[in-house]
């Protein structure tokens, strides 16, 4: 390894590395993509090609060498992290970190800052200006990367959280439309049961949907035919009727609205495998 390197980074002897080394899961399996994409922006030529020989196992890399080149990347290819040094050149990635947390499209990216610059006002300054994460050189690559996995898996699950709330959401209100519909579908038959005459033309009128909706919201709702929907609501009351011992076959079959009582006794006994008069 080049000296050059060494100076900016921790490295354990062999032994060492195999005593202390941490077993990282692997990032793929817990994020959307295949390989989330990191850009790397470093103006250390050697550095970059370093990280980006040890991070792209786990990452698709991207690299820039500046802020202008940074941003270009950035509005055209999705990034899941930035990992910038402070100072390229000047103080340019405080410049580029404060361009991505004020872009609405960008300010999601979390941003690692690294440096070789020591002192606490450069860390506050680059934590005010959006940084997630300030890291000083040198440092441990199994560090940096453990830092990298954080920051993602908790992207993540943040992301998830919201996603899991929407959807939650969505299907609540999709419920209670469902349930109101229903509701008011079953209250309408109900107190039109007694009609000899009721139909489907009268309940898409009484809801106030097309008879066609009426089929296919009932359908989706229920997996009946509305005209299945209104036999069963009236052979359900008379089940009620009968149980009361108050009133003979032939009365409960004209209270739910038949005209004659051997289509009742016909449609009862298919539904409730008995005959009404068996039923009392």
């Amino acid at each position: 390894m080049d000296s050059a390197l060494n100076s900016n980074f921790i490295y354990l002897s062999n032994q060492n590395l195999e005593k202390n080394k941490v077993q990282f899961p692997a990032i793929c399996s817990n994020l959307d993509a295949s390989n989330p994409t990191i850009l790397l922006v470093e103006n250390d030529k050697e550095l970059l090609a370093y990280l980006n020989k040890e991070l792209k196992v786990d990452y698709a890399i991207l690299r820039a060498s500046n802020r202008e080149e940074a941003l270009e990347i950035l509005n055209q290819q999705e990034v899941h992290l930035v990992l910038s040094e402070i100072k390229i050149p000047d103080l340019d990635g405080i410049l580029l970190c404060r361009q991505i947390k004020s872009d609405p499209q960008l300010s999601h990216i979390p941003v690692i800052f690294m440096s070789s610059q020591y002192g606490i006002e450069l860390k506050i300054l680059g934590l005010n200006n959006g940084a997630d994460i300030y890291i000083e050189k040198p440092f441990s690559l199994e560090f940096l990367k453990a830092q990298i996995q954080n920051i993602l898996l908790n992207r993540q699950k943040i992301k998830n959280f919201f996603t899991n709330t929407r959807n939650n959401k969505s299907k609540k209100n999709d419920q209670i439309s469902t349930d109101h519909f229903m509701d008011k579908l079953n209250l309408l038959i109900e107190e039109n049961i007694s009609m000899m005459d009721i139909t489907v033309n009268l309940l898409a009128r009484l809801m106030n949907v097309s008879r066609p909706t009426l089929y296919r919201k009932v359908e989706k709702y229920s997996s009946l035919k509305p005209n299945e929907l209104i036999r069963h609501a009236k052979l359900k009351k008379a089940a009620e009727l009968l149980q009361t011992k108050k009133y003979t076959v032939t009365q409960v079959s004209s209270m739910v609205g038949y005209s004659v009582q051997s289509n009742f006794s016909r449609d009862f006994n298919k539904y409730f495998g008995v005959r009404p008069s068996v039923y009392l």
